[in-house]
Parts: C-alpha cells; sequence; structure tokens
C-alpha cells in the first residue's frame, strides 16, 4: 500500500472507529504549525558565503570550510544537484529502498536508474564489489521510518565500504538530525573526505523547501559550479538569516515537543507493543517514527492501533510496522478559560 493509498484507508479507518488510536499521522509540520518561526518582513540583502559560514559555525563544524559548504533551497533541491552530476559521470547510485520514495524520483528525474538497500529491520549495505565507475550510496542519519542514529557497527561497515574504492562516495541525508554539533557517526564520516552531507531547515525549523546546505567532499569542487548557478530567491536567503540568528533554539524545542508526544503514545500503547518498539529508536532525540515488528493489520485488529506498514516508505519484505506520535491524541493538552 503506497502513501496515498495509505491516507484514503487512514481516514476511512478513523472514521469508522472513534476507539481507534491514530498513530500514523505523518505531517509534521501541520502538527507543529504553532512552533515555525515567522518570514521577516524587511528587505535587507543577505550573502550566501555569510550564511554558509553562519550554518558552519551553528553546527560546530570548521569555518575554513565554508568554500566546501553549497547553499541550495533544501535537501530535494541538493539531491536534484548531485544527481545530475552523478548521470553526467556514470555513477552507480545505492538508495535506501524504505526511507523515502522521493530519492528514486530525483534520481530517475535526473537519468540514474538507482539501485537499493534495505534499512529496516536495520540496514544492511550492499555487498557488490567496486568497478571501475564512481559509486554513491545514500544514507540518512537519523533515518526514518528505523527512527535511529546509525550505530558504530554500521558507521564502521560504511567506512570500510567507502575504503574498498576512491571512487566511493556516501551521501548523508542529515535532514533529522536536530542537534548541534551533528551526530558522532555523521562526524566520522565527514573526516573520511569522502562523504558529502546535505541538511536543510526543513524539520529543525519546520521550513520545507527553503534553504539548505550541501558540505562536499574536498575533492568535490566540479559540484560548486552547479550550485552556485541555482541560488535560493533573496526572500529565502533572508529567511534563512533569520532561523539562524534570531531562532537557533527552534530545533531544540521541536525536538523537547517531539519527546513530549512520543511519550504520550507511548502511554497510550499496549505493554507488548511498547516492547516490540527498539530501544534505540524510544530513546532517539526528536523522533517520531518507531517501527514494531508486528504487522499492521494485527495492531489494528488486535490492539486497537493504526500503523503504517512498511510499503508506505517503499520496497521492503520486513513484516513489521511503523508508528509515530504526531497525531493531535499525542499533542499538548489544550489551554481552556479560567
Amino acid at each position: 500500500m503506497r502513501f496515498e493509498e495509505f491516507q484514503d484507508f487512514r481516514q476511512r479507518e478513523l472514521s469508522a472507529s472513534a476507539s481507534l488510536l491514530d498513530a500514523a499521522e505523518t505531517n509534521v509540520y501541520r502538527a507543529l504549525a504553532p512552533m515555525r518561526p515567522e518570514p521577516p518582513t524587511d528587505m535587507s540583502t543577505v550573502h550566501r558565503c555569510d550564511l554558509a559560514r553562519a550554518w558552519l559555525r551553528r553546527f560546530e563544524l570548521p569555518e575554513e570550510w565554508s568554500g566546501r559548504a553549497m547553499v541550495c533551497r533544501g535537501v530535494r533541491h541538493g539531491l536534484s544537484v548531485v544527481f545530475r552530476r552523478l548521470h553526467a559521470v556514470q555513477a552507480r547510485l545505492w538508495l535506501p529502498s524504505d526511507v523515502y520514495p522521493v530519492y528514486f524520483e530525483l534520481a530517475r528525474a535526473a537519468g540514474l536508474e538507482p539501485a537499493s538497500y534495505p534499512t529496516l529491520p536495520a540496514p544492511a549495505l550492499p555487498t557488490p564489489p567496486a568497478d571501475r565507475r564512481p559509486e554513491y550510496l545514500l544514507v540518512a542519519n537519523p533515518s526514518k521510518p528505523l527512527g535511529r542514529y546509525l550505530s558504530d557497527a554500521e558507521c564502521a561497515a560504511l567506512m570500510s565500504w567507502l575504503r574498498e574504492s576512491p571512487r566511493r562516495r556516501v551521501l548523508i541525508d542529515g535532514v533529522y538530525d536536530l542537534g548541534a554539533p551533528f551526530a558522532a557517526g555523521t562526524r566520522r564520516l565527514l573526516d573520511t573526505g569522502a562523504a558529502v552531507l546535505l541538511h536543510s531547515v526543513t524539520k529543525g525549523w519546520l521550513w520545507p523547501r527553503t534553504f539548505g546546505v550541501v558540505l562536499l567532499g574536498p575533492a568535490q569542487t566540479e559540484l560548486a559550479a552547479a550550485f552556485r548557478a541555482e541560488p535560493p530567491t533573496s526572500a529565502q536567503l533572508r529567511l534563512a538569516e533569520r532561523l539562524l540568528t534570531e531562532h537557533s533554539n527552534v530545533p531544540r524545542q521541536v525536538a523537547d515537543e517531539l519527546a513530549a508526544r512520543a511519550e504520550r503514545l507511548f502511554e497510550r500503547l499496549p505493554d507488548d507493543v511498547l516492547g516490540a518498539i527498539p530501544t534505540a529508536s524510544r530513546t532517539c532525540p526528536g523522533n517520531y517514527f518507531f517501527p514494531v515488528g508486528i504487522p499492521a493489520e494485527t495492531l489494528r485488529r488486535e490492539c486497537g492501533v493504526l500503523a503504517m506498514p512498511v510499503s508506505v516508505f517503499g520496497e521492503n519484505s520486513w513484516s513489521g510496522s511503523i508508528l509515530t506520535s504526531l497525531a493531535d491524541a499525542f499533542g499538548p493538552a489544550p489551554t481552556g478559560a479560567c
């Protein structure tokens, strides 16, 4: 069942049963709408180089990397630019099959035919030997719907994969990382010099498709011209400056609110369902996706919990399902008049 099909199914099920617990909302922007900062009203000029340095400072990365920090309009835009380059050099691309279907849409729009690997119930990196082509592997850290950061062992496996060929690179989608600095695994991969980090204000500041940064590796300057030719608008740059300076605490506030919602979800789940959620997912800061090794149909029929089948996120043969903590039932209690 694909995403659109599931949304129709979800609405029918919730309408038919008032007692069904909705653990299948995915729209974080709607759920946390009151927390999104307002855009600026001034018309000041903001320069991309200043924003690149501000982003590096925000995430405690060396400011001398500013020449490699490419300002863009978000992770989708950044991936589109990167994927066009991969097509030009006839690179092999590996994408997670069960994270975000848009990855495949963007890759195919760029003329690529990506291969895939599963992440549920745990990432299974591809094993084919390296060939003469450039080879790129996309990971999300933290990953959804896995709902956690890469483990030390998984980061070590990625680094081993990189060492097998000087033509290999890792693309890291860090959009779900609400902390600063970035996760230790992300920093370890950046230190290899063979990683490209993509990040944006989409999740932390709740402004999708607005502003992002693609941090290139030291040997990937050929991509810089492509990014400089496709800058954000002046309004997007002004908004980004305001988010990074005046609203620097919003990602922490978002993470705190998501943690509170997760606790409210856990309080409503039967003990056996809660116990089936991996500890790493339950404790990951700012997480709102929780994989559980129980089929969605079983959860709905026997537990009164509406969960998402894995097929909503892409191809995977795992029989488990995904819970989320974004529905109104897990939000703050409404404040009434005294």
